[in-house]
């Protein structure tokens, strides 16, 4: 998330962020972007957002959510124009900060990683992370969160990144592929890829358990759009707020809004808000309401500067614009 990747970080996230700074603000906008919705776990609540209403009984007459299908193409077909609103990764906000655009983080969406397991065919020898010694670790994409992520997975087994291959594999959906092949031992899986595929393939290690909080996707609006669409991202945002409350209370009802929302099985879009809803990472949970996490911010950052994504020091409060949030709801302890 998403999910989430950093390679959209060059040249497509920052010309798609700035363009949401450089587009003049348009009277009652009524899309919002939210990077891999449709695709990815980040934007589920929207969806059950939308079918509840409840960005009209906040206030905020959004119609419609421009995307696209995930990876790089996601930021660069954003038609931020006059979108208000969108949900990024921290990254993305960073990478286009640097370049001059005008960009405020107004919400903390995504408090973890917890969405990423990483699995093994059920017949493999590799019982535990530090059996990837020696073996070939899949990831989609260099300068990716999952190549970050799998660095981090070797380290809480005991190994050095170099005591096992990375292998690129090109995406989730290609490394299952090359998994089933026999051209990597190990890929990540992120939900609701780790539902459709329940029971075929064995997890060896989940980022609930081995990873600490990492605030992975945000919300954010442009410095020109914060006072003339103020009311309107209050809105969204609490509107947002509202869905992920009751994804907690009624899972299965809002797994059937993500199913058809997603083109998804039922099952699966049940299985995966489920599973995402119950999850929780040092006691914090996957999907937040808003609040800023400054530590799982922090670290998101150093780990896009681990693989060389971000460069140069980052000040993440100058980022930070809490204005949008409830007063007794600002900041994530």
């Amino acid at each position: 998330m998403t999910r989430h990747w950093a390679t959209m970080l060059r040249g497509g996230a920052v010309a798609t962020a700035i363009a949401i700074c450089a587009a003049a603000p348009a009277a009652h906008s009524e899309e919002i972007v939210v990077s891999n919705y449709g695709v990815a776990a980040n934007g589920m609540p929207y969806a059950v957002a939308l079918a509840k209403d409840y960005f009209k009984a906040e206030g905020a007459n959004v119609t419609g959510i421009i995307t696209s299908a995930g990876g790089g193409t996601t930021l660069r077909n954003m038609l931020a124009g006059n979108a208000p609103y969108a949900e990024v990764t921290p990254n993305a906000v960073v990478a286009a900060s640097q370049q001059g655009a005008d960009l405020k983080i107004v919400s903390v969406n995504v408090l973890t990683v917890a969405e990423f397991v990483w699995v093994v065919k059920t017949d493999s020898p590799i019982k535990s992370v530090a059996d990837l010694k020696g073996k070939k670790f899949g990831y989609p994409k260099p300068r990716s969160t999952s190549q970050g992520l799998a660095t981090l997975v070797l380290q809480s087994g005991g190994l050095k990144t170099e005591d096992a291959e990375l292998v690129k594999t090109g995406g989730f959906g290609e490394g299952i592929a090359a998994l089933d092949a026999g051209l990597v031992d190990a890929v990540p899986m992120p939900e609701p890829l780790l539902s459709k595929f329940k029971g075929k393939y064995r997890i060896i290690a989940s980022a609930s358990e081995l990873l600490p909080p990492m605030a992975n996707v945000v919300g954010v609006v442009s410095g020109s759009q914060a006072e003339s669409k103020g009311n309107f991202v209050r809105a969204v945002i609490r509107a947002r707020a509202r869905a992920v409350a009751f994804m907690m209370e009624k899972p299965d009802e809002a797994g059937d809004i993500v199913a058809k929302a997603y083109n998804i099985d039922p099952e699966v879009g049940r299985s995966a808000v489920r599973f995402l809803t119950g999850s929780k990472t040092a006691g914090i949970p996957y999907w937040g309401a808003g609040a800023i996490h400054i530590e799982g911010l922090k670290r998101s950052i150093d780990l896009q500067k681990s693989i060389g994504a971000l460069s140069g020091e980052v000040d993440i409060d100058k980022l930070i614009d809490t204005q949008f949030l409830p007063a007794d709801a600002k900041f994530l302890k």
